[in-house]
């Protein structure tokens, strides 16, 4: 097909499509474990510890992920330390969805009734057993929408790890752009390409949260 016709444009941008997959899910292995454990440490630590772990939950939540992708692969290296480009892109985007998706956590945790709490108590639950067989069941349903949302937003953050040198859709579409002059065509391409990889997500989460009403309808029901 024409290199420059729209066919042969998504076609090269999706030479990186492999790059751009990977680091989403590999930056997903970053962003749950972190937002569960410390969505939940935030939602019960006091004193210190709760400091300690919201300053961390900030720190990644509220840095701009452009200028963590240059520290970590740019300037580590100064002081000896040195990262590949595609460990630094999954961890640095895996880490700052992670920091929204603790609050997510958090939040839902500290919707519900503490009444739970002491029932599971009373029923000789220890904490940590109340929380997963308790807490974050039905919690879950709430984080749900949220949780798709900041999928979607992982999936179009891995644009920025072309910056450093990582060749995903974006850098191939950069390149076809400077090699075609033609970068209306090439970016218009780039945006059908990234949303032929969310809405499948979008399709995907609005099924998850009608099987979830379903389930606590049934529940309710019972």
């Amino acid at each position: 097909m024409p290199p420059n016709s729209l066919n042969g444009i998504v076609a090269g941008i999706f030479e990186g499509f492999g790059i751009t997959a990977s680091v989403a899910a590999c930056g997903l292995l970053y962003a749950i474990p972190f937002a569960f454990a410390f969505g939940v440490l935030q939602h019960l630590a006091k004193g210190v510890t709760h400091g300690l772990v919201t300053a961390i939950i900030e720190f990644w939540r509220s840095s701009s992920v452009v200028v963590l992708l240059f520290v970590f692969y740019y300037s580590l290296p100064v002081v000896g330390v040195t990262l590949s480009a595609f460990a630094v892109g999954t961890m640095v985007l895996g880490l700052n969805a992670g920091g929204y998706g603790s609050q997510t956590v958090r939040a839902a945790l500290q919707t519900l009734p503490a009444g739970q709490v002491e029932a599971g108590r009373s029923l000789g639950l220890r904490r940590w057993q109340i929380l997963a067989l308790v807490e974050l069941p039905q919690s879950f349903r709430a984080m749900l929408p949220t949780f798709v949302n900041q999928v979607i937003q992982l999936i179009k953050g891995t644009a920025l790890v072309s910056l450093i040198t990582l060749a995903d859709m974006t850098y191939h579409a950069k390149e076809i752009a400077q090699a075609s002059y033609n970068p209306v065509g090439v970016y218009s391409a780039l945006l059908i390409a990234y949303f032929l990889l969310c809405y499948p997500v979008t399709i995907l989460g609005r099924w998850l949260e009608g099987r979830a009403s379903v389930g606590r309808s049934s529940a309710h029901g019972i």
